[in-house]
């Protein structure tokens, strides 16, 4: 009886935390700004040549976003975590073979989310940089 009462009690336990964190991610996680936006995209390819796209765009993710930027052309598998991005402009980097893959920044700083769920907001400027 006392074993079935721990148990119990843990998973309560567990579900709490669970709800507790889903909430937390809810309130203070990224979220994405409706309406116009200006922002660029800078891609940086593995020759270290810079190609720069500015838009203006209703777009709330980054995924969105690289599809409105005109020239800009991207490609990768699908997962479970959105889409892994292998090549961009042509490129293809590929970990596997030479350690190579496209980081992603925004504002300077290190992308937190993927492109599917990477928030723009206006004035944002996003990287694209092939890493090796």
């Amino acid at each position: 009886m006392k074993k079935s009462v721990k148990i119990i009690l843990g998973v309560s336990g567990v579900v709490v935390l669970v709800a507790a964190l889903v909430a937390v991610w809810m309130i203070f996680g990224a979220k994405p700004q409706e309406g116009a936006k200006a922002i660029t995209i800078e891609v940086i390819n593995s020759a270290d040549e810079s190609t720069m796209y500015e838009l203006n765009t209703d777009a709330e993710y980054l995924r969105q976003a690289m599809d409105e930027a005109e020239g800009l052309t991207y490609d990768g598998t699908e997962s479970e975590y959105g889409m892994m991005i292998s090549t961009v402009n042509g490129e293809v980097a590929d970990y596997n073979m030479n350690g190579a893959y496209w980081g992603f920044y925004v504002n300077g700083e290190y992308c937190n989310y993927g492109i599917d769920t990477q928030p723009v907001l206006d004035g944002d400027a996003f990287v694209i940089e092939y890493v090796q």
